[in-house]
Order: structure tokens, then C-alpha cells, then sequence
């Protein structure tokens, strides 16, 4: 168990470097990522396609030394290819079960709207409890258990939108943009010599990411701070901005995520800037924008909108 708050800030700058030697130009979109797996939740990264999102995933996943398993998620992709099935074993006369590549800790659920609902619906019970449940029998999976999603926009060709029940179980949903002319140079000179992914080292055990988890239950928030939080929660579903508000699995989610964040900066304790900082990419993908104040562009826009609107009209403690 790490032991001191200087030990924990140790680690954490350890990782997010070693992921910024691969993942160059987009330091926030890599703090928001490691905040959300020390805050014991799974990643959505929309973008366009060869932006880098199945980048950031592989190079999340690869900092870490737990067990790894890629899931090309495809329009014939099957729930019992992602779950596993029981095979007939003519030697014992019996079932055997043969677990599918769910059963590690870190899961690529890669470009996960091109498959079809019922696929992705298999995924709804090990995001939530961490287990599944085959043929009336129920398997724990193991710890960590991290889902790390790419999807592309729904308006591509061949994509299938997530329900809300299954956006509600990321806890956030980040998106990488282009990078800039000059990232985007050292990333052409960085891949002509040699793929920086391939010599990266895992930085984290299993036991470390454990450990750190833990650590982010124990960073207090205070009274006023929770209130806080609650009071933009609710003024999600009463805004006449939204159709649809935050559920409280959004609430616990903003909750986890500012106690990961307060590590991240050094603290035993939330401030009220953790909250507002990650309002947007915790909540944005939990509401649904109401018609009359769509503005005719991207979803996610309008979302992210709206939860400024909100935030601005929610008093901070002081």
C-alpha cells in the first residue's frame, strides 16, 4: 500500500510521462484519462478516426502490468465472443467453460459502436459490478478491471449509437482533436524511427493501480463540497436545457473522480475547482440535450453547452 501522499504523486508523475513519450501534445486529455482509472471507472475516447484514440488506449494499457486483451468490436462480433462459452469435452462428458478475452484487467473495446446492441450490451454487468453472469452462472472478473472504449461519431457510416444505459457506466467521455503542427511533426520523426509504443515500459503493477484506487476513497470531501456537486447533479434535471438529466451513478462518478483528481495535485482533500473541472467530461455524455435548444450541430457540443450554462448558475462554496 502506498504510505504517503509524496509516494502517491511519485507514481502518478511516473505514468502520466511515460504515456506523454507516446501520446505527445495532449496533456489534459491524458490527465482526465489516468484520473478516471484511479477513480476505479472505464474511458469512452471519441473522435474521428486516426486521431490517436486507439493510441492513447494501448499506451494506457501498456503502462500498466496487468493482463491485456484487445476486442475488435465488429458488426458479426457475438456476446459469446467477448464473454466466453461452454465447449462439450467428449474426454469428461462434460461442459467446460471457456472464458473470452473480458476475463483480464485491462479491456480495448475498440471502435465499440460498430457492433451491433446486443453485442454491446454484454458489457453492461462486468462495467458495473466486475463480473458476468454465462449460462446462469455468475464469474467475478479480475481487479483492476478497466474498459477502455474507442468509438468513432455516430454520423460515420456503419455505426451503431450506445444506449444511455451503457454511456452511463464510463465515467467520462474524452475526445483527442487534431493536434497541432507542431506535435503532429514530432509524431511523424518519432514513428519514421521507431513506433515509441513498442519500447514502453510498464510503469504500474496491478497492485499499484489497487493501491492508488484505495488511496482515492480515503481523500475527504467536505459538506459543502458534496452539496456543491449535488446542487449541479439537480440542476441537471430541472434545466430546461435538458431533456435528460444526470443519473446518480453520474453523481458517484463526479464524486470518484474529484477525490483521483485531488491526488493528482498533491491533496488528501477536494477543493471546489475538482468538481467544476471535471463537471463536463464526467456528465456531458449522462444528458440529452432537449430539441428546442439543440443547435442543429454535434451532440456532444450542445451537451458541453448546456453544462456550462448550469455551471455558471450553481453557486461554489466559498
Amino acid at each position: 500500500m502506498v504510505s504517503s501522499l509524496s509516494d502517491v504523486a511519485g507514481q502518478l508523475q511516473a505514468l502520466e510521462s511515460a504515456i506523454e513519450t507516446v501520446v505527445r501534445g495532449k496533456h489534459e486529455v491524458v490527465r482526465l484519462a489516468l484520473v478516471t482509472l484511479v477513480a476505479d471507472g472505464h474511458l469512452l475516447i471519441e473522435d474521428v478516426p486516426g486521431v490517436g484514440k486507439t493510441t492513447l488506449a494501448r499506451t494506457l494499457s501498456r503502462a500498466l502490468d496487468c493482463s491485456f486483451q484487445r476486442i475488435q468490436f465488429t458488426s458479426d462480433l457475438l456476446p459469446s465472443d467477448v464473454l466466453g462459452l461452454s465447449v462439450y469435452d467428449q474426454v469428461s462428458g462434460r461442459f467446460e467453460f471457456r472464458p473470452g478475452p473480458i476475463f483480464a484487467n485491462v479491456i480495448l473495446a475498440d471502435e465499440i459502436n460498430r457492433t451491433t446492441p446486443k453485442t454491446q450490451s454484454c458489457l453492461l454487468e462486468a462495467m458495473a459490478e466486475g463480473r458476468v453472469t454465462i449460462e446462469n452462472q455468475t464469474f467475478e472478473l479480475p481487479k483492476p478491471f478497466i474498459v477502455l472504449a474507442t468509438q468513432n461519431p455516430v454520423e460515420h457510416h456503419g455505426t451503431y449509437p450506445l444506449p444511455e444505459s451503457q454511456l452511463d457506466r464510463f465515467t467520462m467521455r474524452l475526445s483527442m482533436g487534431y493536434p497541432s503542427a507542431e506535435d503532429e511533426r514530432q509524431i511523424l520523426l518519432g514513428k519514421a524511427r521507431r513506433d515509441p509504443l513498442l519500447e514502453m515500459k510498464p510503469v504500474l503493477s496491478a497492485a499499484d493501480m489497487l493501491a492508488l484506487q484505495e488511496r482515492a476513497r480515503t481523500v475527504r470531501m467536505d459538506d459543502a463540497l458534496v452539496d456543491y456537486l449535488l446542487r449541479i447533479v439537480n440542476a441537471t434535471r430541472t434545466s430546461e436545457l435538458l431533456e435528460m438529466g444526470v443519473s446518480p451513478r453520474g453523481s458517484l462518478a463526479l464524486f470518484r473522480a474529484a477525490q483521483a483528481q485531488a491526488l493528482f495535485d498533491g491533496r488528501d482533500y477536494c477543493l471546489p475547482d475538482d468538481i467544476k473541472r471535471l463537471a463536463i467530461p464526467v456528465l456531458s455524455h449522462r444528458v440529452i440535450v432537449s430539441p428546442r435548444y439543440a443547435g442543429g450541430g454535434r451532440e456532444t457540443d450542445d451537451a458541453r453547452s448546456a453544462l456550462e450554462e448550469i455551471l455558471k448558475t450553481v453557486a461554489v462554496p466559498l
